[in-house]
């Protein structure tokens, strides 16, 4: 009975070990596993570039000039203020007609006026600045007397002095006008051209300053 029954102990131990051993490898098994899982995800998760692209830098971008204040864009040859170089006399006062810079005005001379009543003849030029000119030569005064039509034109010796120019805008630049003239008379005036039937003087050109800020607006 004893001998019968001898080997069923060590048969329990085999099968213990065994369990024991399986228990292990599994154990080892699954730690493993674990590791090469978490070896396996690390390169996604750790070290990996952002895919999330940052907003461009405005440091780096070239500024846009701003224009100048009082400066019209489109105009080529913009000065902000007057030089002798680009200051005018209108003729006649008109913007649109010739723009005169320091005229000799040969012949019967340049148009002061619109109504053609007042001509500056033979002008020689002592200063043409930006902000005034000054000029002697002889200024035509038509005395309409009876009327402007059939006025006599008489010549007076005089010293010219064009000021406060404005600024007129147009297709091809800025240019400066004259818009204030005054004049002494050297010899005087001749006696029709006294009294209430003396020239304007100072005369300011207002029609054509009126023109001048429509023309930039």
């Amino acid at each position: 009975m004893g001998i019968t029954n001898a080997p069923r102990p060590r048969q329990v131990a085999a099968w213990a070990s065994l369990a024991c051993i399986a228990v292990l490898l599994t154990a080892c098994t699954s730690s493993a596993s674990s590791a090469a899982s978490s070896a396996s995800r690390a390169p996604a998760t750790v070290g990996a570039p952002s895919t999330t692209t940052a907003p461009p830098s405005s440091a780096g971008s070239p500024s846009v000039p701003a224009s100048s204040p009082g400066t019209p864009a489109g105009f080529p040859g913009v000065t902000a203020s007057p030089t002798g170089t680009d200051t005018f006399l209108a003729a006649a006062q008109d913007l649109n007609g010739a723009l005169l810079h320091e005229p000799g005005c040969g012949g019967y001379g340049c148009a002061l006026s619109s109504d053609s009543t007042t001509f500056l003849a033979s002008m020689k030029w002592s200063t043409w600045s930006g902000t005034e000119a000054v000029g002697t030569g002889i200024y035509k005064i038509n005395g309409c007397n009876p009327d402007c039509a059939a006025g006599h034109v008489y010549p007076v010796a005089a010293v010219v002095t064009l000021s406060q120019p404005v600024k007129v805008c147009s297709a091809s630049g800025i240019r400066w006008v004259w818009s204030h003239a005054s004049f002494t008379f050297p010899e005087g005036l001749p006696q029709a051209l006294q009294g209430q039937n003396a020239p304007q003087n100072p005369w300011t050109f207002t029609p054509l300053i009126a023109a001048a800020q429509q023309s930039c607006s």
